[in-house]
C-alpha cells in the first residue's frame, strides 16, 4: 500500500495532478471542512453534559465560527511563503490534537477553546484548496478546483448525519474522538501522496504576505469583482438556508428537525454544479458559466418562493439554488488561482472574506427580515442580492470594466 501511495505522488508531481490525487485531496478537504458543523446537531448533549447555560450554547457555534475567519486571514495566506505541504501536515496533526481536546473536555473554558482551535484549524481545507489549485496544470485547474469543491459540499452535508449516528452509538465524545482518528489517518495519506511544491527563493515576510492580500483585491478588478460576487452569491445562499427552518418548524407544516435536515441532502446538486462549473472554466467559458449560473440563481429564487403552498416547488428551487451557487464559486476560485497561481493561499485567503461576510450577512438580514415580512419577506431577500449579483455580471462585459486590469499589470511589470 505504501509504495502504491508513494508511486502515485511521483507521477504526479511530474503530470500535474492525476485523477487519484484530486480524489484523495477532495476527500481530505471534506473530512475537514466536517469538522465545523458536528457541533450543530449535538449542542443540548454537549451543553446538558458540561453544564453550560442554555442562553450561552451558541457560543459553541460562534468560537468556531470566529477561529475559521482568523484562519483565513492568518493561516491561509502562509502557504505562499512556507513549504505548504509540510503546512498540511502540521495543520492536520494539529487539528487532531485539537478534536482531542474537544472530546475529553470537563469544563466550559475547555470545550469553547477546543472549539475555537477546531475553528482555526479547521481551515486546512482551504488550504487543501491552494495546494491543489497551485500544483494543477493551467488546463486542469479548474477540473480539479471543481472536485475538490464538490468533497467540501459532500463534508458538510454528510457532517449533521455523520454526527447525530455516531453521537446515538457512543455519545457525542465519540464523534469528536473519531474524527481525530480519521483525521491522523488522512495526514499519513496525505503525507505519502502530495507532492512537494517548491516555495523557490523569497524574500517577503508573513507580514507583508498578509497586508499585500487587501492591495491585491484592490489593486485588481478582476479579483474584487469575483470577491464581490462571492459576497452576494453566499448572502443569497445563507439568507435561505438561515432562515429555512423557521417556516418548516411552525405550522401548518411543523416539520421535525430530522425532516428538515433532509432538505440539505438537495444540496448534493452542488457538488455536481462544482464539477460541471470547473470543467467548462478550463474550456473558457468561464465568463458565461458565471452569467447563467446568476441568472439560475435569480430564478430559483421565484420557485423557493413557493413555500409552504408547494414543498415540491420549493426542492426543485432548492436544486437550481445549491447547483448555481456551487458553479459560480468553483468559476471564481478558478479564475482568481488563475491570476496568481504562485500566491493562491493569498488570493483563496482574501476571497473567502468576502464569502464570510456575504454568509454573516445573509444570516442575519434573513431572520430580522422573517420576524417582519416571513417568508415572502426572505424571498425578496434572497432575490435582492440574487439580482445584484446579476447586475455587476452585466457591468463586467462592459469594455471600461476589462481594461483597468491590463493597465494595473501593465504598471506592474514596468
Amino acid at each position: 500500500m505504501h509504495e502504491k501511495l508513494t508511486y502515485i505522488a511521483r507521477e504526479m508531481q511530474a503530470q500535474g495532478l492525476s485523477r487519484a490525487q484530486t480524489l484523495i485531496v477532495a476527500a481530505a478537504a471534506g473530512l475537514s471542512v466536517a469538522n465545523i458543523y458536528y457541533a450543530q446537531p449535538l449542542l443540548d448533549l454537549m451543553a446538558h453534559e458540561i453544564g453550560i447555560p442554555s442562553a450561552a450554547i451558541g457560543l459553541i457555534v460562534t468560537l468556531t465560527q470566529v477561529g475559521y475567519g482568523l484562519g483565513l486571514i492568518f493561516i491561509v495566506p502562509s502557504g505562499d511563503i512556507i513549504d505548504r505541504r509540510k503546512l498540511i501536515i502540521v495543520q492536520g496533526l494539529l487539528l487532531a490534537t485539537a478534536l482531542v481536546v474537544v472530546a475529553t473536555a470537563g469544563a466550559e473554558v475547555t470545550l469553547l477553546a477546543g472549539m475555537g482551535a477546531v475553528g482555526l484549524l479547521a481551515v486546512l481545507v482551504q488550504v487543501l484548496v491552494a495546494h491543489a489549485a497551485a500544483l494543477a496544470t493551467p488546463a486542469q485547474r479548474g477540473s480539479v478546483v471543481g472536485t475538490v469543491t464538490s468533497g467540501i459540499v459532500a463534508g458538510i452535508l454528510v457532517a449533521r448525519s455523520y454526527a447525530g449516528a455516531i453521537a446515538d452509538i457512543g455519545g457525542w465524545r465519540a464523534v469528536y474522538l473519531t474524527s481525530a482518528l480519521l483525521t491522523v489517518a488522512m495526514v499519513g495519506i496525505l503525507l505519502m501522496v502530495l507532492p512537494r511544491q517548491p516555495v523557490g527563493k523569497n524574500s517577503e515576510t508573513y507580514i507583508l504576505a498578509l497586508f499585500s492580500i487587501p492591495g491585491m483585491y484592490l489593486a485588481e478588478l478582476t479579483l474584487f469583482f469575483r470577491g464581490v460576487l462571492a459576497l452576494l452569491i453566499f448572502a443569497s445562499f445563507s439568507t435561505f438556508w438561515t432562515a429555512l427552518v423557521l417556516p418548516l418548524s411552525a405550522p401548518p407544516l411543523s416539520y421535525s428537525h430530522t425532516q428538515i435536515g433532509l432538505f440539505g441532502l438537495v444540496g448534493l446538486a452542488g457538488a455536481m454544479g462544482a464539477t460541471c462549473a470547473g470543467r467548462l472554466a478550463d474550456r473558457g467559458f468561464g465568463q458565461w458559466t458565471t452569467g447563467i449560473s446568476l441568472a439560475v440563481l435569480l430564478a430559483s429564487w421565484g420557485l423557493i418562493a413557493f413555500l409552504p403552498f408547494s414543498i415540491a416547488v420549493l426542492l426543485v428551487g432548492v436544486l437550481l439554488l445549491d447547483f448555481a451557487v456551487q458553479a459560480v464559486h468553483v468559476t471564481n476560485l478558478s479564475v482568481i488561482v488563475a491570476l496568481h497561481p504562485q500566491k493562491s493561499g493569498r488570493v483563496i485567503g482574501g476571497y473567502m472574506v468576502f464569502y464570510s461576510v456575504g454568509s454573516a450577512i445573509g444570516a442575519i438580514a434573513a431572520t430580522a427580515i422573517y420576524a417582519h415580512f416571513g417568508w415572502s419577506g426572505v424571498s425578496v431577500l434572497g432575490a435582492a442580492f440574487s439580482g445584484f449579483a446579476v447586475v455587476l455580471w452585466i457591468l463586467s462585459l462592459l469594455p471600461t470594466f476589462t481594461e483597468r486590469p491590463a493597465r494595473v499589470v501593465e504598471r506592474t511589470s514596468e
